[in-house]
């Protein structure tokens, strides 16, 4: 039994040693595409969940399209609940791994995972119990001389999204942790298949099966059901470095500080992305059609955003394991390359969506007035889409490294600086205009923003390369 025991250590130290060695020996170019694809392509599934909800929710009528967007507030809080503890909890296994403290990320990555069981749980019992007044407060509307209003059809399809909510936050966890580990393949496997799940659940469910809102919403509960299982197991069956088991849950509150603390500029993106979506649903709602159209902006602008946001998360593991092994060159080496990559990316997605914009609008929508306001912004936000990489590379390295100051100003700053000032001063200013370009001038400013604090953070490793080589040298 004692041999049993010390080969299954001897396995898992060579697993641990071989990991180490690939994410600080191996080109950086090659690593953040290898790393970063999958996940890029993770994010843009999580995003097809909305698309593909919308598509052929929009079938139903043009209230049940304006309804997932008021939901999409919703999704947006529980993601900022998995994204604060996953991203808090990738980043410091990371730099554990980097450090080959194993004991240490195992309970790391365990108290994280319980954690957002525990904070879904709160989020399913307080949101069922008080559905009708928090539809309201999303944005959700009563119009008179329709069969369905917006109110009814968003109460009916977060119904779903509320109890599928602690799966969701448990596999944001699972996620990043499987990102942090260098296992951007294996948790793409998890979210790909749900996502192929969702799609082919959701003409069934809702025509097939003639549940209408229903349908669609149990379809995304049960493929981010199926997502977790597929998640889970990854973690169960031994396929990971940082492991999940129950004797690894801390006691000590500094643990939960610490991923806390850490994923907080994560939880500022997220839940200020929530509160925007709110606001442009009340600033947009003296315009027929308006709800609708912008709804269908945002999640083909979440789409394009998860290329960035992908790409990046992708390229923390790498900045976490080489900063924490003292390998500053290929920090430096890995921000520029990933910064120039996801620039390309979404450079080559801002024309394709600048030019066929009224026909992508069209494909969610009828009305000819909502696909018009539609059209104008989205290729508002089209002529800002290469500017996006500039703050969030600058926030997720902040973040990674461990500078959690910083990295929450400049995840405050898209939205919370910029965003929420323009969607209630522009539209007061320029009528519907204001409304379709906020989030376009949102981005141009938080872009330059992020400017100075890239331009630090090099000054502060050209400082720590000096400052280890002259280690080295004595």
């Amino acid at each position: 039994m004692s041999e049993t025991v010390e080969q299954k250590l001897n396995n898992v130290e060579e697993r641990e040693y071989a990991q180490f060695k690939k994410m600080t020996q191996t080109p950086v170019a090659k690593l953040v595409v290898s790393l970063g694809i999958p996940t890029m392509l993770n994010m843009m599934v999580t995003s097809l969940y909305n698309l593909a909800d919308t598509y052929f929710v929009s079938g139903i009528s043009e209230q049940a399209t304006g309804a997932v967007n008021v939901v999409l507030s919703l999704m947006s809080i529980i993601q900022a609940i998995g994204f604060t503890l996953g991203m808090g909890a990738g980043s410091i296994v990371s730099r554990l791994l980097g450090q080959r403290k194993q004991k240490e990320a195992d309970t790391v990555a365990t108290s994280s995972f319980f954690s957002a069981l525990l904070f879904g749980l709160i989020v399913t019992v307080f949101g069922l119990i008080f559905l009708t007044p928090l539809m309201w407060l999303l944005g959700a509307t009563e119009e008179t001389g329709v069969a369905v209003t917006t109110l009814e059809y968003a109460k009916q399809y977060s119904r779903f999204i509320l109890i599928s909510a602690p799966f969701m936050c448990m596999s944001f966890v699972l996620n990043n942790l499987l990102r942090a580990q260098g296992k951007a393949l294996l948790s793409m496997v998890g979210l790909v298949t749900g996502a192929v799940v969702n799609v082919a659940l959701d003409p069934i469910l809702i025509y097939g099966a003639k549940l209408g809102m229903t349908g669609a919403a149990l379809a995304t509960c049960i493929s981010q059901i199926l997502s977790f299982s597929i998640l889970l197991y990854m973690f169960l069956s031994g396929k990971t470095i940082a492991r999940i088991r129950l004797s690894c849950i801390s006691k000590k509150l500094d643990v939960y500080f610490d991923v806390l603390s850490t994923g907080f500029p994560s939880f500022c993106r997220q839940i200020l992305a929530s509160l925007c979506t709110v606001l442009l649903n009340w600033a947009v709602k003296p315009y027929d059609g308006g709800l609708a159209a912008l709804g269908v902006v945002q999640k083909v602008f979440m789409f394009a955003f998860s290329i960035s946001l992908g790409i990046g998360q992708g390229y923390q593991p790498v900045l976490g394991y080489n900063y924490s092994a003292k390998r500053y060159d290929r920090v430096k080496s890995a921000y520029l390359f990933t910064l120039a990559f996801s620039t390309c990316l979404m450079t080559g997605f801002a024309i394709v969506c600048g030019v066929l914009a009224p026909k992508i609008m069209g494909a969610f929508l009828e009305n000819e007035n909502s696909i018009a306001i539609g059209s104008t912004a989205l290729r508002l936000q089209c002529i800002c889409m290469p500017l996006l990489p500039l703050n969030f590379m600058a926030g997720v390295t902040y973040q990674a490294v461990g500078s959690r100051l910083w990295a929450s100003i400049l995840s405050v700053s898209r939205q919370g600086l910029f965003y929420i000032p323009a969607v209630l001063i522009l539209p007061n200013a320029i009528g519907l205009l204001g409304v379709q370009s906020s989030q376009a001038v949102s981005d141009f400013c938080s872009a330059f923003f992020a400017l100075p604090f890239t331009f630090a953070f090099f000054k502060s490793l050209k400082k720590l390369q000096s400052e280890n080589e002259t280690e080295k040298n004595t």
